[in-house]
């Protein structure tokens, strides 16, 4: 398991290869190796991006496996293992741990709408049914119900959450976050559009989905902002920031797939009720690319 310092700066939150409909193991092998021959920092299976919901339980474990098998302990793998029923969640947590994931993601219930304490229930109980760092991931804009800080900090009590993935975009919320937590708390963005605010905020690092594209200069655009080079990091959003808007011109993840694809790594293909980018959504993804000075096709 990765010492939790390893847990920081450019970590992607990676698509799953699909071909013909099934999992595409090898390019999914492939596309790990290069990522982390780019300088990602750390990478996330089966996040909404790697469309966790149209996922079977076979599939999910069997990513998250891969990914820890063919990531060889050269970055963190934060495995996506959350749910809106609290049993799964475990079921998923205790495979994360079994094979050997350095953490899990898991993500605020989605539909149920738990309140306050139930989300503080749903989480504690994760956290005593299996030893392993948790990183909590808030997505109101997905799953309608909105971690408080206050429910935040009560769980940062608890040894084995340490870390949030903030995908609500609010810098507020960010420096309330980090006057309630403790100071070893880590504290990741999750909206890529945002995160050069999140990080002169004091943050951690960003779990990405711009860095399937583009992990090099998200490595580099991270770099900078840890060593308080915000002058540099600023250079880096200017080139990122179409990018970051392309990733989600449509229903993330068919366009950052498009863009995934266009590179050579693996097809678009996406599940439904998730439909192929329009073309629309291409011309914005090739144009973001050329921006970023990725591809000239």
């Amino acid at each position: 398991m990765a010492s939790l310092d390893r847990i920081k700066g450019s970590i992607t939150a990676l698509v799953s290869p699909f071909k013909n409909g099934g999992l595409d193991e090898g390019a999914y092998r492939r596309f790990i190796d290069w990522q982390i021959s780019e300088g990602t920092h750390g990478l996330v299976p089966c996040g909404t991006t790697g469309e966790n919901p149209t996922l079977t339980n076979e599939e999910h474990m069997r990513l998250i496996e891969l990914c820890v098998e063919t990531a060889r302990g050269r970055v963190p793998v934060i495995a996506g293992a959350g749910s809106n029923y609290t049993e799964q969640a475990i079921l998923l947590t205790r495979h994360s741990k079994k094979v050997g994931a350095d953490a899990v993601l898991s993500v605020v219930p989605y539909y149920n709408k738990p309140t306050q304490e139930g989300l503080y229930r749903h989480f504690a109980k994760i956290a005593e049914s299996v030893e392993i760092p948790i990183v909590i991931y808030n997505v109101p804009s997905r799953t309608v119900a909105d971690i408080s800080v206050e429910t935040l900090a009560r769980l940062s009590k608890i040894a084995n959450i340490v870390s949030i993935k903030d995908a609500t975009g609010n810098m507020a919320r960010a420096s309330r976050e980090r006057g309630a937590l403790p100071a070893k708390f880590i504290r990741l963005s999750g909206e890529d559009a945002t995160t050069l605010g999140f990080m002169a905020h004091g943050g951690h690092g960003c779990i990405s989905v711009t860095s399937n594209v583009a992990p090099r200069l998200c490595a580099e655009f991270q770099k900078a902002c840890m060593a308080g080079n915000f002058a540099e990091a600023l250079k880096l959003q200017d080139r990122l920031m179409p990018l970051h808007d392309a990733m989600f011109v449509e229903t993330s993840p068919a366009p950052v797939k498009f863009g995934v694809s266009l590179l050579g790594h693996c097809s678009e293909e996406v599940r439904l009720p998730l439909a192929p980018a329009s073309e629309m959504a291409r011309k914005a993804v090739r144009e973001a690319l050329h921006h970023a000075g990725i591809y000239n096709g």
